[in-house]
């Protein structure tokens, strides 16, 4: 069996809010400001795509919430977004690598987010078999072509793999080739998924 994890609120916890915190205090814009301007949209999938680089990306950001910060204070936020690890996950993974099973981790990420956590949590490199990531591929889930991709670079047809994501959109994009997708809606829907297998 394959088993493909995506990386924010599954194996590590995130919050964006903590992000737009930082900006605020830096900028000086109201954090409820930033919230109602605050969009993920054609910057951020280009920027997890790896269409943009990530000084661009900062640019074209900024402009979008009408802030002035550095690229420096820009990306001191960025990074605030991550708050630790699942261990329960870690140890599910390699647990299903031990019994012989096959674990990936599929991410929509960016290039300066893995300057940040492979180096903060090394946990997740150790316990995945390989790791597949947006901004390399130039694809983005729920693109079908990523999950078409991870499926034969692994050599598994749908049916034999199972994907966990928190994000919904992706849920309902790799259901629709086949994959079974169990959505993660907290920390507690991935040990209770494999308590109860």
């Amino acid at each position: 069996m394959l088993y493909i994890f995506d990386l924010g609120n599954v194996i590590v916890d995130i919050d964006f809010k903590r992000v737009l915190g930082v900006w605020s205090n830096l900028s000086g814009v109201p954090l409820a400001t930033l919230s109602e301007r605050f969009k993920m949209g054609k910057p951020f999938e280009r920027h997890e795509r790896g269409e943009i680089s990530d000084e661009e990306f900062a640019q074209q950001l900024c402009e979008e919430m009408m802030i002035h910060l550095s690229y420096e204070q820009f990306a001191a936020g960025w990074q605030a977004i991550f708050i630790g690890l699942r261990e329960e996950v870690i140890e599910i993974m390699q647990r299903l690598r031990k019994e012989g099973d096959r674990v990936v981790v599929l991410s929509n990420t960016n290039v300066l987010h893995t300057t940040y956590w492979p180096e903060q949590y090394p946990q997740v490199n150790e316990s995945a078999d390989r790791i597949y990531l947006s901004q390399e591929l130039g694809m983005r889930k729920p693109e079908a072509e990523i999950y078409r991709y991870v499926l034969e670079q692994e050599g598994i047809a749908p049916e034999n793999a199972i994907f966990f994501d928190d994000n919904l959109d992706n849920i309902i994009g790799a259901r629709a080739l086949g994959i079974t997708s169990i959505q993660v809606t907290d920390n507690k829907v991935i040990p209770e998924y494999f308590g109860a297998n």
